[in-house]
């Protein structure tokens, strides 16, 4: 069996040639080494930038079975990184246990001088000395990746696969509402000036909520929001909190301050709406609406509410 030889070696899990959220970030601390397992990898390696890599054709994803599988051509990389999507946080312990390794779960930086964690929801940093041999996991959106279009060396890995541990008996698209904002392709940010107007705070996250399910988005929020408890910490956007990078942002009654748009990204698409014409989320959107934000959040409700209506009248 082949052994791979490279001091540190990215591990991706590929869905039907999809590569996984921070994947690309991951093959970049690695170097540009990357192992490529799942179905489709040959097809994802042009998304990343690899310069050099491993594809192992291995079907459908199962943990167990594909840690077992990798563990002896990476038994000589002293440091493997796999990014903390929901794929990699599953195979990261399993393939560090398979290694009798220690696992750096939460890194921003992963080298062999040392590596960064985060702990407490993103609120915490902490350094700690890299392991000569460990297993770690790159958080999503922290360190972005230029890419690559030069040549590439990427080989065949032949895996032998075991029975898995667990049989997965289906995949479930995961529910805006709860799913991690850093893994959001649409978020609705709520910012103080959400809750100027006839709803207090908390029933305006609320009805915002109901927009973010009409439109298959998630709930974003400042650090103003969370601090006043009308939205879970969790949901925080910012230096201090998640750091999201959605395809679209909709930002309601969000001034842009420095520690939120730190945490953002780098949206595809932005939408502001604020009162303040000069306010820096609206100078840096698209589209900027200057109107009170609770007014038209009640009008997109009512709206979207009309449009069902009429589909399932029709229907």
């Amino acid at each position: 069996m082949t052994r791979i030889e490279s001091d540190v070696v990215a591990v991706l899990v590929v869905r039907d040639g999809i590569p996984p959220v921070g994947g690309d970030e991951a093959v970049a601390e690695a170097g540009g080494a990357a192992v490529l397992i799942g179905t489709g990898c040959a097809g994802a390696v042009a998304e990343l930038p690899i310069r050099r890599g491993w594809c192992a054709e291995a079907g459908p994803f199962a943990a167990g079975a594909f840690a077992k599988a990798l563990a002896s051509p990476l038994t000589d990389v002293p440091r493997i990184l796999l990014p903390a999507s929901p794929d990699g946080r599953d195979l990261a312990p399993r393939l560090a246990a398979e290694l009798d390794r220690p696992l750096l779960a939460g890194a921003t930086r992963f080298t062999a001088e040392g590596t960064d964690l985060v702990r407490w929801d993103g609120r915490l940093g902490v350094q700690v000395d890299t392991p000569p041999a460990c297993v770690a996991t790159l958080v999503p959106g922290v360190r972005g990746a230029l890419p690559f279009s030069g040549d590439r060396e990427v080989t065949t890995l032949d895996v032998e696969l075991q029975h898995a541990d667990a049989e997965v008996l289906e995949v479930l698209e995961p529910d805006p509402a709860t799913a991690d904002l850093a893994e959001s392709s649409r978020i609705l940010g709520a910012g103080a000036g959400l809750a100027r107007g006839e709803l207090s705070g908390p029933d305006a996250i609320a009805v915002l909520g109901e927009l973010a399910d009409a439109l298959r988005a998630s709930v974003g929020a400042t650090r103003v929001v969370t601090d006043a408890g009308w939205a879970p910490y969790e949901r925080q956007i910012g230096t201090t909190g998640v750091v999201a990078d959605p395809d679209l942002y909709i930002a309601f009654g969000v001034s842009g301050a420095a520690q939120h748009i730190g945490g953002l990204g780098n949206p595809r698409h932005t939408v502001s709406i604020n009162t303040d014409a000069s306010a820096p989320m609206t100078a840096m959107a698209d589209l900027g609406l200057v109107t009170p934000a609770q007014p038209l959040l009640a009008e997109l409700v009512r709206r979207l509410a009309n449009r069902s209506a009429g589909q399932e009248h029709h229907a």
